[in-house]
């Protein structure tokens, strides 16, 4: 079966856009490439170095690379990307983490990866969604995470395939040697003795009509990924997850402004005892490490959550140099006794985006998040989602 073109519409135009690269030649005077020599680059490339904060405290120094890349026609095949995000803030935590999503000639194949090596403090909250602001602690450990997925396309923006998913959890430490399994009153993966691992096979299934996914164009977006941990895979114990996200870019234009809204929803469950604590479904630990955005990473934990965020996009200049963003979210998570929805927490920001490499449309994001005794600034390159 052939691979329908791209709808037009949404393929990425920079006639007439700009970015930061343009910016610094008309200060410097410098000459740009003949226009016939970009048309065969497949290749862009965007690198922002950067100070943070990090998840339990401290500034860290980032470097922020993305590649986007064409394995086909780009009317018939999306854009590939490849994200490395390593930090270091000196106080020995740091993270190197490793994301590609790849798309094959005539998007025939969709090649997902997700691995990262974390030294990762943070403050943990335990079970539920109505545990006061003060009541938290210091969890450090040790994570390493490798996930890996192939789909093969189905219909011309459905996807179906397989892949295998590992999170392991070492050395769990706290102030306590229990103080972790007390505070929660959660018996699986809470003891300081012991490490925590999971290894499972998923099933996914996938749809999706954005030809970019560091700059979505309007389109639609669905990912369903059922995941089967099992103990003969070297597992702790049998449990499984399911996680299904959906997503839908809406044009509020014809014209080739940036005039739009953005819409993310996902449901994220686990099922059967044993599930190790880090594991469960918790805010700003999604796939894409991106929801929450004005609520502190970890603050809500249970066996399911979900999550909805809704934001506004428009350009501010006419060459797409620069444009805000205003969003909200809400989430809430299971309570550890009734198993229902019963805490719901809100919050909300606005951020700028300045074009860094309009040949991939992606964008530096700014921005800042609030929700009730919380707030922050994030920066980083493209999309929330």
């Amino acid at each position: 079966m052939a691979q329908k073109a791209i709808d037009p519409n949404r393929l990425i135009d920079t006639a007439g856009k700009k970015d930061i690269t343009d910016v610094a030649r008309s200060i410097f005077h410098i000459s740009s490439k003949p226009v016939e020599a970009k048309k065969n680059k497949t290749i862009y490339f965007s690198i922002l170095p950067l100070s943070y904060a990090v998840p339990g405290g401290g500034q860290a120094l980032f470097t922020s690379t993305t590649a986007g890349f064409y394995l086909g026609d780009r009317s018939t095949t999306y854009l590939s990307t490849v994200s490395f995000t390593p930090y270091f803030n000196f106080t020995g935590r740091f993270g190197i983490p490793f994301r590609s999503s790849i798309w094959l000639k005539d998007n025939s194949w969709n090649i997902q990866g997700d691995t990262r090596f974390l030294v990762y403090p943070q403050y943990t909250w335990g079970l539920g969604g109505g545990v006061p602001e003060y009541n938290k602690f210091t969890v450090n450990y040790q994570y390493i995470r490798f996930y890996q997925s192939a789909l093969k396309r189905i219909t011309s923006y459905f996807f179906a395939g397989i892949g295998y998913d590992m999170d392991y959890y070492l050395d769990i430490e706290t102030n306590d040697p229990n103080a972790l399994k007390k505070f929660t009153g959660y018996p699986y993966g809470t003891s300081s003795e012991q490490n925590s691992f999971s290894s499972g096979g998923t099933i996914n299934l996938l749809y999706d009509t954005r030809n970019n996914d560091l700059n979505p164009l309007p389109g639609s977006y669905t990912n369903v990924v059922y995941r089967i941990n099992s103990m003969a895979l070297g597992s702790n114990a049998n449990w499984q997850s399911l996680y299904v996200d959906m997503r839908k870019y809406i044009s509020l234009t014809s014209t080739k402004e940036k005039n739009m809204l953005a819409f993310w929803t996902f449901y994220w469950t686990a099922f059967n005892k044993g599930v190790p604590y880090l594991n469960l479904p918790s805010i700003g630990w999604d796939p894409y490490q991106q929801s929450g955005r004005g609520i502190e990473q970890n603050r809500y934990r249970g066996k399911s959550l979900v999550y909805f965020e809704t934001e506004y996009r428009k350009d501010i200049t006419n060459d797409g140099l620069l444009g805000f963003v205003v969003f909200a979210n809400v989430n809430s998570v299971t309570e550890p006794n009734t198993n229902l929805f019963t805490y719901w927490h809100p919050a909300g920001g606005t951020g700028l985006r300045i074009k860094f490499n309009k040949s991939s449309s992606t964008n530096i994001a700014i921005d800042y998040g609030f929700s009730q005794n919380y707030s922050a600034l994030k920066l980083g390159l493209g999309e929330a989602f």
